[in-house]
């Protein structure tokens, strides 16, 4: 199966693609982004990108965005910590995220 060393499976490490303005215009570029486990390496988020989706990476660049501090009321706290990953696919490749089959 899709099993890493530490027990995790690759659907576990990839959380959620990142949509936002930015993003969307990327996807012209081929380029795709992801929020995935801050202990990831590079490596480890290719094999998973590849695994689950049946793609061909090219490129791979990731950066740890800053915790960011949130307030409700006079309470305040911080917001989860994550990591982005931005993944070139190869020519020929893509990876859908809107359906087109949508009724």
């Amino acid at each position: 199966m899709a099993k890493q060393n530490n027990n995790y499976s690759f659907i576990d490490l990839i959380k959620y693609p990142i949509i936002t303005d930015k993003s969307t215009r990327i996807i012209s570029k081929n380029q795709y982004s992801f929020s995935v486990d801050p202990k990831m390496s590079k490596p480890q988020i290719k094999k998973a990108i590849e695994f689950l989706f049946e793609v061909k990476v090219k490129k791979i660049n990731t950066c740890h965005l800053p915790v960011k501090t949130r307030r409700v009321g006079k309470y305040s706290g911080q917001k989860p910590h994550y990591k982005k990953a931005i993944i070139k696919l190869c020519e020929g490749y893509n990876i859908n995220f809107f359906s087109e089959n949508y009724k």
